[in-house]
């Protein structure tokens, strides 16, 4: 199965760019990380005060600087990731350091739900 694993990192950090010994270690460990088999993609995401969030209102595009989910839930990355199972993509997850410094993993199984043009 693929999976999804959308990554939030705790923003400060990256922001301010100052990390413990421990967090610099955990930080580290990233490229391990991308290199597990089933590892198929990595999307690192630009900081959040580069965002532009886009929406449409009765057929006029609407812009708007910063993220949609605001500060606590702005993605800094996905990556997309096949395992045997959610367990085992939970288990993945909880090896990306985002998860062991204060950020989290959120894990999706990846999903079509809208029509595709064969049907």
């Amino acid at each position: 199965m693929e999976f999804v694993l959308v990554i939030y990192q705790p923003w400060e950090l990256l922001e301010e760019g100052v990390f413990s010994e421990e967090e610099s270690a955990e930080l580290a460990k990233y490229p391990e990380v991308v290199a597990t088999p089933g590892m198929k993609a990595n999307f690192p995401l630009g900081y959040r005060r580069d965002a532009t969030t886009v929406r449409v209102q009765a057929g006029k595009t609407i812009t708007s600087e910063g993220t949609v989910g605001g500060i606590d839930a702005t993605p800094a990355s996905f990556y997309l990731f096949e395992a045997e199972d959610k367990d085992a993509a939970i288990a993945f997850a909880a090896r990306i350091p985002a998860a062991r410094i204060g950020g989290a993993v959120e894990v999706r199984p990846v999903g079509m739900y809208w029509p595709s043009a064969d049907s």
